[in-house]
């Protein structure tokens, strides 16, 4: 397959599964054993190209919370608790950085990711069962959606997103379509950041900033872009009403598959 084309299918898995809480991380690694492995700037720059998409769909709820902190208390405590979050995503990253914490080279760490990421669902689920919705940000969620992401980058399969709202559900945003906003809105600065840092990376790098294919990596963030719009959109549409129990056994399903076959 042309390597264009590649990058863009690979910016439509992306797009497809950066919010779904299946890991697009753990996606795009599969899709790179039988396609061209791709840098850590690729891989994480679409991610922005998604997470582009949520900055569209929540473009209201930025804007109140860019400009209603000064006369609204509760936008200056969700600020506060967001940019909690982020900080604590932040420093954690960078000392797993430092620690060496990179992508695998082999789907064997993501499927088993996959795996037992199924299995926290439905425990996760059946716990809600017995929860009243609660819509309030506790520090704690703050504290609990910063670890989450940064363990998410640390054990590609895990899924930011999951981790992220699953973490939020069990430290008390017991409301599905909350805590994804939640998820979604600290996923904002995250993985903008992230990329800022890769990309920092390779071109201060000549022999890196040579090697890489910019105009694909700029068709697939474009191609996420699109596609995670439409994926966030349907998602948001179907936690209003629905579990995140098929997604379980679909990370139960597709990590044995790789253990299996691969």
């Amino acid at each position: 397959m042309d390597s264009l084309l590649q990058a863009i299918l690979l910016g439509v898995i992306e797009g497809l599964t950066e919010f779904l809480p299946i890991s697009s991380t753990g996606h795009l690694l599969i899709a790179q054993v039988w396609l061209d492995r791709r840098s850590d700037l690729f891989n994480i720059a679409i991610q922005s190209g998604a997470i582009l998409a949520v900055t569209l769909v929540y473009r209201a709820r930025l804007v109140r919370l860019a400009t209603g902190w000064v006369d609204d208390a509760a936008i200056r405590d969700d600020l506060l608790k967001l940019g909690t979050a982020f900080g604590i995503t932040a420093l954690l990253g960078l000392l797993a950085k430092k620690l060496g914490a990179s992508l695998p080279e082999t789907a064997t760490p993501v499927a088993i990711a996959l795996i037992v990421g199924g299995v926290v669902i439905f425990a996760v689920e059946h716990w809600l069962k017995t929860q009243a919705p609660r819509t309030s940000i506790g520090w704690g969620v703050a504290v609990g959606v910063g670890v989450a992401q940064v363990i998410a980058g640390v054990f590609p399969g895990t899924s930011r997103s999951a981790a992220a709202i699953f973490a939020a559900l069990l430290l008390g945003l017991t409301h599905r379509a909350r805590a994804a906003e939640f998820a979604f809105l600290v996923g904002i600065p995250t993985m903008f950041a992230a990329t800022g840092y890769e990309l920092y990376k390779t071109l201060s790098d000549a022999t890196a900033r040579a090697a890489e294919p910019w105009h694909e990596l700029i068709a697939a963030f474009a191609t996420a872009a699109v596609v995670g719009f439409a994926t966030v959109k349907w998602l948001l549409r179907y936690v209003a009403g629905h579990s995140f129990v098929p997604f379980g056994w679909y990370r139960i399903a597709l990590g044995v598959s790789l253990l299996v076959w691969l």
